[in-house]
């Protein structure tokens, strides 16, 4: 050992996942404390927009590898697809054939009329109305 950060990896140990430390309470990483009931514990902004940043990366890769046409869509469209990867999981995506063809055509309209036919939709009407609407108007709602 020759310094802190090796010391605390073998002494708190790493995991990958949350587990319950030795108290009970909810851990993640290497003794990171996450616990609501637990003062002074939890993520701070900037690590949250970490994981979030790597999450939405891995999202657009996996949309990329997915469906070929995904880097030419515009920002905002490409927004409304990683958005419902980010909920729904890739695959989920990947189960609305008929928006995603309308999509690759660029038939805005139609992607939308799909997206709002959806279980999906009726389950989180909120978001999914918001990004049905993103999706037609081309525009961040």
């Amino acid at each position: 050992m020759n310094n802190i950060t090796d010391q605390l990896k073998r002494d708190e140990g790493i995991c990958e996942h949350a587990y319950n430390d030795s108290l009970g309470f909810i851990t993640i990483g290497c003794g990171r404390l996450i616990d609501s009931r637990k003062t002074s514990s939890g993520l701070r902004e900037s690590e949250i927009d970490y994981l979030l940043n790597n999450d939405i990366e891995d999202r657009r890769f996996e949309l990329g590898r997915s469906l070929k046409w995904f880097h030419e869509l515009d920002d905002v469209r490409q927004g409304v697809l990683l958005n419902m990867a980010f909920q729904l999981g890739v695959n989920g995506l990947l189960g609305f054939p008929k928006m995603l063809a309308a999509v690759q055509k660029g038939d805005w309209a139609t992607a939308a009329v799909e997206m709002a036919a959806s279980k999906w939709f009726r389950q989180t009407p909120a978001r999914a109305d918001r990004l049905a609407l993103q999706m037609k108007e081309g525009v961040w709602h």
